[in-house]
């Protein structure tokens, strides 16, 4: 049977693959926000996926050392006792491994006594006898031995994506002994990871020469006593230690397993557990490198392809524009600078209609457009702002939108990753549409393919709207779906649409600014060196200067030596100044700050405006998020990310620019949800909050909180809303962890309603399964029962901040649906711009300015009754860094 048509059996080596992703990916760079590392997981992972597309196996298992000993320890305590203590960010990585191997329904096999080398060789064994292709992958030499015209040991080279390839053949040319030898020649020469010593003398090439000559260790020892010279003897000196040797690492092929050979087949992924392990582990790339892993089980539910889909062709659009009431389309088409529409597909009733735009009449093309335009046809459709850019690039409106099956699947669950169409579809049906949304590729085939994909997928968005919406109703959100999400995409749409004005000169000379600055910042780095230049990029040269030339202590450990990153260098800052950390950080934020300058001066269009995208399926609170570029990247709090802001100004035909955020809002919606006495007093009393609150917390009076008490509570009082431990807050303030203990009880001491709240929510989310904001979205938590310790920390703390953040979401969403409805009754020409930061910009109409100062005081504080009062700030200028207050 050749290769191509038998089965396939592939063996991984769990631990020893897990370490070498550990080892070969930095663990600063794979951490979930709240600082779990994922560094193995994402390795082994990306490993087992390129392997299951490249080999296809038709079985799998990976193979699992487990603590304690074997009995190869019990014949040799010191055995492997050489080996390095498990790094402490590894040992938590491993139930990680295991369960992503559970979502992918991959065997994962261990037993107690015995190795995963031996469960290696006795399941290459049984798939041999069983006429299968058998591929081992391991790390482990030892596992050589396994080799056969059937058997293929990937041996990685480098990390986890450099195997070789060994064959029996690449064996015997590697090492000058056939597969089956090998533990005769690790036997003669040693082992070192293993912590077997070899006969001294006796090295790879003696050896292989004695295997040649005799046929085999067990002849070598009979002929020990006639072998000649210093190697002969030491030979015979060491005969104990060798037959040890050959003793231990043979790989035993008999074992009694567990789980029998053919329950190793491959069934395919399950797609939920992926997501939802992805999720937990903020996996977003790697998510999208599993999904061909979800084969044979979920696509038998999938709906099926529609019958027909009508092509429209050019005089035949009154099929569709005679339908009236609810109806799904999907535009293929682009969106951004480019923005096109190329085919429209249209589904109700399981019935769907494909037009290929490019075939209409100019008529029909108006036709079509006054039914898009109508809001009495009420539209569905995945990702409906990118669907009304593409229309509003042909001069088209969409005008009765009502539903968004990717705002559905992130209310359902916003803690999952991936919400464009193919991601949802094949989540939610099990299917893999031809496009992947708004901004997919032109489909280049012939005949009526571009007008059939774009019904299809109509149809599929319809047959996905009702799964969704049943959920979104069983989870209690439709109120906030209908009323809060729904009506703000077209909102943003307007928004994205109209840009923000940038002056180019300023732009330029910020961006002039922070060049010179990190110049600037070089030269007074190297001359704190003796005036040696380095690159202050090269993390390696960095080590060097820090560790080595200056002696400064060590920072955190990783396989390259010592951490060089941002916080690292902060921390040892702080700790132990020195002009070259000063200067080398500065040289960071200038240069990082050019860079976000440099995107910034790059997203300007033609007509001068930066036209940001808003999403509202990013941020698992429900906040807004920005991109293209990200204009919550702009410091805030720095006089730098405040002079960017004043390249951004008023735009021709505009009077001024107003901007209105709330104060304090997160610590409002605490001191509401938590109902703490004492906050309330401070809110209600219009006291400084920050001041009233340290008085208690020090016990001094309200004029004698320094600075530094002021600042310390304020980072806690944010700190707690946002699920912050001691150890951040320490990290935070530069203080010992235990100063931030005392100062937190301290603060809860006072204010116990904030204590309690906090305890109240996560048991509450813990029995309830999820949070809910004051607005009623919620947001789900299954890892709070998780009895992964990892999983369930990170659903503990994000549960603790996902009430207050996402209620000052809603409380903001709402607000500028209220602020363009008032613009719409009004008739008004001003606009909103921008959402940053709790923060609305408005572009003013000439004459509009008092008007729209109303509106934004009346509409802020109309968007959300709390036990406390909304404080509502608003400023006015021609540039945003003048508009502030």
């Amino acid at each position: 049977m050749s290769d191509n048509t038998r089965p396939t059996l592939l063996l991984i080596d769990g631990l020893s693959m897990a370490f070498r992703a550990f080892f070969g990916l930095p663990v600063e760079n794979f951490a979930t926000s709240t600082g779990v590392p994922t560094n193995a997981v994402y390795g082994f992972t990306t490993m087992l996926a390129t392997l299951m597309r490249e080999h296809e196996p038709t079985h799998v298992a990976v193979a699992f050392d487990l603590p304690g000993g074997t009995f190869r320890t019990e014949r040799l305590p010191s055995y492997k006792g050489t080996r390095d203590e498990t790094p402490p960010d590894f040992e938590p990585q491993v139930p990680l491994i295991r369960e992503m191997l559970d979502a992918l329904r991959i065997s994962a096999v261990d037993k107690h006594r015995y190795e995963a080398d031996d469960l290696l060789a006795t399941y290459a064994r049984m798939g041999r006898e069983a006429g299968m292709r058998v591929l081992v992958v391991s790390g482990d030499r030892d596992t050589i031995q396994l080799v056969t015209e059937d058997v293929t040991l990937l041996y990685p080279r480098k990390g986890v994506s450099d195997l070789v390839h060994f064959t029996p053949q690449a064996v015997e040319e590697k090492y000058a002994v056939i597969p089956s030898q090998y533990p005769d020649l690790a036997a003669l020469v040693g082992e070192t990871s293993d912590n077997l010593p070899g006969v001294p003398g006796v090295g790879p090439k003696t050896a292989a020469k004695w295997i040649g000559l005799y046929g085999g260790l067990e002849q070598i020892l009979e002929q020990a006593d006639d072998l000649p010279g210093k190697a002969g003897q030491s030979l015979r000196d060491h005969l104990d230690n060798v037959r040890l040797n050959r003793e231990l690492n043979h790989l035993l092929t008999d074992l009694e397993v567990v789980v029998p050979l053919e329950d190793l087949e491959y069934q395919g992924a399950d797609a939920a557990a992926v997501h939802q392990v992805c999720d937990a582990l903020q996996f977003r790339t790697l998510r999208e490198r599993l999904m061909p892993l979800v084969i044979g089980d979920s696509t038998d539910d999938a709906p099926d392809q529609p019958d027909e889909v009508d092509v429209v062709t050019e005089g035949a659009v009154d099929a569709i524009v005679g339908l009236a009431g609810e109806v799904t389309i999907h535009v293929d088409g682009r969106t951004g600078e480019d923005a096109d529409a190329w085919a429209l597909g249209v589904s109700v009733d399981e019935h769907a209609w494909g037009v290929d735009l490019a075939d209409l009449s100019t008529k029909d093309e108006k036709r079509l457009a006054t039914w898009l335009a109508d809001p009495d046809v009420r539209v569905t459709c995945h990702s409906a702002k990118d669907t009304w850019h593409a229309l509003q690039s042909r001069g088209w409106e969409l005008n009765g939108i009502v539903g968004d099956t990717q705002i559905a699947a992130f209310l359902v669950n916003a803690d999952q990753r991936g919400f464009d169409l193919e991601a949802v579809l094949q989540r939610y049906l099990g299917i893999s549409p031809a496009t992947g949304g708004g901004a997919g590729e032109l489909d280049l085939g012939l005949g009526d393919s571009v007008a059939i994909q774009a019904g299809t997928t109509a149809a599929h968005v319809a047959a996905l709207a009702a799964e969704l919406m049943a959920e979104v109703d069983r989870r209690g959100m439709t109120q906030v779906y209908q009323e809060l999400e729904i009506p703000l995409i077209e909102v943003l749409a307007r928004m994205e649409h109209s840009g923000i004005a940038v002056d180019g000169d300023r732009m330029g000379h910020r961006r002039d600014a922070a060049r010179e600055r990190a110049d600037a910042a070089a030269e007074q780095a190297f001359a704190a060196i003796d005036g040696l230049e380095v690159n202050l990029g090269s993390p390696k040269q960095l080590q060097e200067v820090l560790f080595e030339r200056l002696g400064m202590p060590k920072t955190k450990k990783i396989k390259t030596g010592y951490s060089t990153d941002a916080s690292s260098l902060a921390d040892l800052q702080a700790k132990n100044p020195h002009p070259f950390l000063e200067a080398l950080l500065a040289h960071r934020d200038a240069t990082k700050l050019g860079q976000i300058i440099e995107t910034l001066s790059a997203a300007v269009r033609s007509d001068g405006r930066i036209h940001t995208t808003f999403s509202q399926v990013v941020a698992s609170t429900g906040r807004l998020s920005s991109r293209d570029p990200n204009l919550q990247n702009i410091p805030i709090r720095t006089e730098e990310g405040h002079r960017i802001r004043e390249a951004f100004v008023v735009g021709d035909a505009f009077e001024t620019l107003l901007t209105a955020d709330y104060s304090q809002i997160e610590m409002r919606i605490m001191a509401h949800l938590s109902g703490d006495e004492g906050l309330i007093e401070a809110f209600r009393a219009g006291e400084d909050l920050h001041r009233f609150v340290g008085a208690r917390v020090f016990g001094v009076e309200p004029d004698d909180v320094t600075a530094e008490m002021r600042s310390k509570v304020k980072a806690m009082s944010y700190g707690l809303a946002y699920g912050l431990s001691s150890f951040g807050l320490a990290r935070q303030l530069g203080v010992p962890v235990g100063e931030a203990q005392r100062l937190m009880d301290d603060y809860f001491a006072r204010f116990g309603g904030v204590r309690d709240y906090l305890h109240q929510v996560v048991e509450q989310a813990r029995r309830d399964g999820y949070t809910e904001t004051i607005a009623g979205r919620r947001r789900y938590f299954p890892d709070l029962t998780s009895t992964n310790r990892q999983r369930r920390d990170i659903a503990e703390r994000a549960a603790l901040n996902a009430p207050i953040q996402g209620s000052a979401a809603d409380l903001i969403k709402r607000a500028m649906l209220g602020v363009d409805q008032a613009i719409r009754d009004q008739s008004l020409r001003s606009r909103q711009l921008l959402q940053v930061h709790d923060e609305l910009v408005v572009e003013v109409a000439p004459g509009e300015s008092e008007a729209m100062e109303q509106i934004l005081r009346e509409q802020m504080h109309a968007a959300g009754e709390l036990s406390v009062p909304l404080d509502v700030n608003v400023g006015s200028g021609s540039d945003w860094r003048s508009a502030g207050h």
